[in-house]
């Protein structure tokens, strides 16, 4: 990313450029990230491809004004950071379902960024109602966050688990991996009939005050705990809630395609 591409990201995101790759400056953008930049799958309903590549992640967040899954998001805030000189590991995680069964290898990307003044975190803007925050790393304690109450523990061989509220949300192999070992899970829940990105529509982002996500034609807004769901009933008004929650101006309404 050049020094241009650089300021466009940080104007998206409503961020200044920080001085020095710092504990507060990461956690600056990563909170500056999860409120301006959705979590979201429409390109999967839309027929759009999606390319794991550095260029082509930032240019959809920031020239396309989209959001994305987990590869998409953290994958260009990964690029951001780097350019401004975070130390920075992409890692595979498996995420775990309602049964706590994991899913397949590569099922989610998170970040282990660490920062000039000593900081080693795990990082991830791609998960949606996750934390605020960054987590600290190596704090084997609860870690209390704007969005819930998180632990990070160590399994016998070596993974870290990731456990949100008491509930466990993946699983984390240290390992630092290439952006283009993802592919393959990208194209799983891109395809599969059995990935929830596929089976549904999706669209959220964190606010100052709560959450807006608009799952189909149905829109939910958190307020301060209070939640309030609208039935919006014609295509105009879902394009126009695309473009007034999210900044995503589309031609057409997504819809779930057809499995199989």
């Amino acid at each position: 990313m050049d020094t241009e591409q650089i300021d466009a990201y940080l104007r998206h995101i409503g961020a200044g450029r920080p001085a020095a790759p710092t504990t507060r400056a990461l956690h600056e953008l990563h909170l500056a990230h999860v409120r301006s930049v959705p979590f979201e799958n429409l390109s999967i309903h839309l027929g759009q491809d999606i390319e794991l590549t550095d260029k082509a992640l930032v240019s959809k967040v920031v020239d396309a004004r989209r959001g994305g899954f987990c590869y998409e998001l953290n994958g260009a805030f990964a690029a951001l950071l780097r350019a401004l000189g975070f130390d920075v590991a992409l890692l595979q995680a498996r995420v775990y379902d309602d049964a706590a069964e994991l899913g397949i290898p590569f099922d989610h990307l998170a970040l282990r960024v660490r920062t000039e003044d000593g900081g080693d975190w795990l990082a991830d803007v791609g998960f949606g109602a996750h934390s605020e925050l960054p987590l600290a790393y190596a704090d084997r304690g609860e870690q209390t966050d704007p969005g819930g109450t998180f632990r990070i523990t160590e399994t016998t061989d070596g993974d870290l688990d990731v456990v949100k509220d008491g509930k466990p949300q993946y699983l984390v192999d240290p390992r630092p991996r290439a952006l283009a070992d993802f592919k393959a899970g990208a194209w799983y829940h891109r395809t599969s009939p059995d990935s929830h990105f596929t089976r549904s529509l999706v669209c959220s982002r964190r606010t100052e005050s709560g959450r807006v996500t608009l799952s189909g034609r149905t829109l939910t807004t958190t307020v301060g705990g209070e939640r309030e769901t609208t039935e919006l009933t014609t295509e105009a008004e879902v394009l126009a809630a695309y473009d007034q929650h999210f900044g995503i101006v589309l031609e057409r309404e997504p819809h779930v395609r057809e499995n199989g």
